[in-house]
């Protein structure tokens, strides 16, 4: 747990606010997954690419500290995720539910994110390794 903590005290000095937001808006809609999981597969693959990739995103800021590299955790896990979603998407799931509308809002978010995620990473490749600060 104290690893989580130092994430956390990491991410609130060194994250812009909309960092910050978006990281909020991202535990919101895919934290929603557990409730959908109870009754949709699609949602319990969310829930284990979500918990994956927070593991992942651990474990990487574990390695390297507050750096770039912290997304490996989401691309390593939420690309296969990202890329199923999308690929059951288009065989029906586009039905006015609120299950559909969650599922399209999830996509979004994990879209959203992996392309921070992978810029990040590029980022890092090209020599900005250094801590990452406001």
């Amino acid at each position: 747990m104290e690893i989580l903590q130092q994430f956390n005290a990491d991410m609130s000095a060194n994250s812009p606010d909309w960092v910050l937001i978006w990281v909020r808006i991202m535990v919101l809609v895919l934290s929603l997954s557990a409730v959908f999981s109870v009754f949709h597969a699609e949602a319990r693959w969310i829930l284990l690419g979500t918990l994956l990739g927070m593991a992942g995103t651990l474990a990487a800021y574990s390695l390297f500290g507050f750096t770039r590299l912290m997304g490996l955790g989401h691309i390593l896990f939420w690309s296969p995720t990202l890329l199923y979603m999308l690929t059951i998407r288009g065989r029906g799931m586009h039905q006015k539910t609120v299950f559909a509308r969650w599922l399209l809002a999830a996509i979004i978010v994990m879209g959203v994110s992996l392309m921070f995620d992978y810029l990040d990473l590029l980022r890092w490749l090209l020599g900005e390794r250094d801590p990452i600060s406001r």
